[in-house]
């Protein structure tokens, strides 16, 4: 169990918190980019970090992310007009730049200076992939742009979704990082699902549901290796990459894309759940790329595209089917890899208390997670240390998946296995 005090550390995000401004020292994502899809399209309201913030695309096509809200009288800039290289409120006219940077005030005389006063907190916005990500810490302590390989193959190997989870980033992320629940939870999908099915691995999933965890440190954040019986004098083993503070990837599987999540908070009770799927030595095909879409793998069908709120939510029980849990088709009743793992993490509540959880074994990818996160968080506040996971060379990772001999450790034998070689197909089984 953890005591209270940590897990208040560790799950609170706002201005101002531990967690919260060691987030602050990564790029996140921060919309999709798709979201603002030509010049002076619509602004777009943007929550991260317990902050309210609106986004957009000016003429010149710069993205811009700043403070939601008018600083003559607080009103939202959602009900902005986009237009000749500025949002501008509809109340009074006045008009800001991407930068925040209030240029124009109508009823002000331009001699003045009053507009050079006047400056929105904003953020900048950048554009890698399919993503735009944004950096909310200090200018000087800006780290290198993204270089995720997903956000970096050509655009026709790469997909990303995200979706609104109604529950706190840390529990939603701990389900990323624990593969043991795979043989029970997702133990149908692995059959039916199209971004999963037809790979040998899962046969060893099915056959064993008792896997043995090995995690090790790696520099941007752990290795969590799970272990599990194969043919005689060999292991199964599935290698999931946790890099601070919220970036994991899903062991892959056959020739299927590879998987991966970040996990963002909007604030301390929901989170962006962002899911990607890429392959790194070809397109995605025409077939793959609409399951992604229909819901499939990692991603889900929404309620409504302007809120990014699944179909199958908390308010219509996710849409369970009783009959098809006890007939086995599906082992939670729960459609969908993606909603199977939302429905359960949301279930425990806006915020875990983990003061009344019991671990096991197979709960120390967790375990470890947590304590790397407490100890870089506690690190930046009181040292000024800079945290694990912001270089690119610790974004240079991959999961993979193995048959080894029994006596071979994991980390030495699939080294090269797990980290991104460009031009090489993922190791998978």
């Amino acid at each position: 169990m953890l005591r209270k005090e940590v897990n208040d550390l560790l799950t609170q995000t706002d201005p101002g918190t531990t967690m919260g401004e060691m987030f602050r020292q990564y790029w996140i994502p921060a919309l999709l980019a798709r979201e603002l899809p030509e010049d002076d399209c619509p602004p777009v309201r943007v929550k991260l970090l317990g902050e309210r913030l609106i986004a957009f695309r000016d003429s010149k096509g710069r993205y811009g992310l700043m403070d939601e809200f008018c600083a003559h009288r607080g009103v939202s800039l959602w009900f902005g007009r986009n237009e000749e290289g500025g949002l501008r409120c509809p109340y009074h006219g006045w008009k800001y730049d991407v930068n925040g940077q209030c240029i124009e005030v109508p009823s002000e005389p331009e001699e003045s200076g009053f507009c050079e006063k006047i400056k929105l907190k904003a953020y900048p916005l950048i554009k890698v992939g399919d993503v735009l990500w944004t950096h909310m810490g200090d200018k000087e302590n800006r780290p290198p742009e993204p270089e995720w390989e997903f956000a970096t193959v050509p655009e026709d190997q790469t997909y990303t979704s995200k979706r609104w989870q109604e529950c706190n980033w840390l529990q939603a992320m701990e389900g990323g990082i624990d593969s043991s629940h795979v043989s029970f939870l997702h133990s149908g999908g692995l059959k039916s699902d199209p971004l999963f099915k037809g790979a040998k691995g899962n046969q060893y999933n099915a056959n064993d549901k008792k896997p043995v965890f090995e995690v090790t440190e790696s520099d941007g954040g752990l290795f969590i290796g799970a272990r599990r019986m194969a043919e005689e004098g060999h292991y199964y083993w599935r290698i999931t990459p946790w890099v601070m503070p919220s970036f994991t990837m899903v062991p892959p599987r056959g020739d299927h894309p590879v998987h991966g999540h970040f996990w963002v908070p909007i604030d301390d009770y929901n989170c962006w759940a962002w899911s990607f799927d890429y392959h790194p030595t070809r397109p995605l095909t025409p077939e793959e790329l609409q399951a992604m879409k229909d819901g499939y793998g990692v991603h889900n069908k929404y309620e409504s595209e302007d809120s990014f709120r699944p179909l199958q939510n908390k308010d219509n029980d996710y849409l369970m089917d009783r009959a098809a849990q006890k007939s086995g088709e599906s082992y939670s009743g729960i459609w969908g890899i993606a909603m199977q793992d939302a429905s359960l993490q949301e279930s425990m509540g806006p915020v875990v208390d983990r003061t009344r959880e019991n671990l096991v074994s197979t709960d120390n990818g967790i375990i470890m997670a947590r304590h790397r996160l407490r100890k870089a968080a506690i690190a930046l506040r009181d040292k000024g240390v800079q945290p694990p996971g912001r270089t690119t060379e610790h974004q240079m990772v991959r999961s993979a998946a193995k048959v080894l001999p029994d006596d071979q450790p994991f980390k030495d034998a699939m080294a090269e296995d797990l980290t991104v070689r460009p031009g090489v197909k993922q190791t998978s089984v």
